[in-house]
C-alpha cells in the first residue's frame, strides 16, 4: 500500500516538474524569443504591415486591399466608385456574414466561378465596360483592348491590395482630371509607388492601391 501511495505521489510529481518545464519553454521562452526575433528584425510585418498617412494616423494595412466608394445612395445596393482615387481589383469573391448578424463582417473568399459560368462572363464584361467609361476623359481614351486582365476580375480572397502597373496607368488620367493635377505629377507618384518582382523573379510588378492613395493624398494636401 505504501510503495502504491509512494509510487503514485513520485509520478505526480513528474508529471507536474514535466508539466512547469513546457509551460515555461513552450508558453513563456519560446512565445518571447519569436516576439522578439519578429519585433527586432521584421517590426512592421510583425504589427500588421501598418500604413500611415501624413498626420501619422493609421488607415490600413498594405496586405489587405480597401475600396474607394462614395456613400449609398437611396435605394442603391452597390456603392458607385469615387473616381477621384484610383481603384483596386473588383470584389467580387467577398461573403457577407449571416450567422452572427449582430456585427457587420466581409467575409474573404472566391467567386468559385469557371471561366464559362453566365455569371463570371457578365460581371467580366460590365466590369470592362465600366473601366473604359470610367477612365476615358477629354484627350484620352481607354480602349477595350487597354484594359488589363486585374482590372475585371478579383483575386483570390477579393482582398489583393495591388493592382498592376498597366492598371495604374490607365487610371492616371482620370485621377488627374478629377483633382486638378498635371498629368505627368500623377505619372511620376505611379512609378514611385510601383514595386518589382520580389527577390527580382517571384510574381509580377505591382502597385499598392493604398499606399499610392495615401500619396495622393498627402499630394492633395500640399497642392
Amino acid at each position: 500500500m505504501n510503495n502504491s501511495v509512494t509510487n503514485t505521489a513520485r509520478l505526480l510529481w513528474a508529471g507536474l516538474r514535466a508539466l512547469l518545464v513546457l509551460t515555461l519553454v513552450t508558453g513563456v521562452a519560446y512565445p518571447l524569443a519569436v516576439t522578439g526575433i519578429a519585433q527586432g528584425l521584421f517590426s512592421d510585418q510583425a504589427n500588421g504591415s501598418e500604413i500611415k498617412d501624413s498626420t501619422g494616423r493609421v488607415v490600413g494595412s498594405s496586405l489587405i486591399g480597401q475600396a474607394y466608394d462614395l456613400p449609398l445612395k437611396k435605394g442603391q445596393e452597390t456603392p458607385d466608385p469615387d473616381l477621384k482615387w484610383f481603384q483596386g481589383r473588383p470584389q467580387n469573391g467577398l461573403g457577407t456574414n449571416s450567422v452572427n448578424t449582430q456585427y457587420k463582417l466581409i467575409l474573404s473568399g472566391a467567386t468559385n466561378r469557371s471561366g464559362d459560368n453566365a455569371d463570371l462572363i457578365t460581371w467580366v464584361k460590365d466590369a470592362k465596360a465600366a473601366v473604359v467609361k470610367d477612365n476615358s476623359v477629354p484627350g484620352y481614351t481607354v480602349r477595350p483592348s487597354d484594359v488589363p486582365p486585374d482590372a475585371v476580375t478579383s483575386s483570390g480572397s477579393g482582398l489583393d491590395p495591388d493592382i498592376s502597373p498597366r492598371y495604374a496607368g490607365i487610371q492616371v488620367h482620370r485621377v488627374a482630371q478629377r483633382n486638378g493635377l498635371p498629368v505627368a505629377r500623377v505619372e511620376k507618384l505611379v512609378a514611385a509607388h510601383t514595386s518589382g518582382r520580389t527577390l527580382g523573379f517571384i510574381g509580377e510588378p505591382r502597385v499598392n492601391v493604398l499606399e499610392l492613395n495615401t500619396a495622393l493624398k498627402a499630394l492633395l494636401a500640399r497642392s
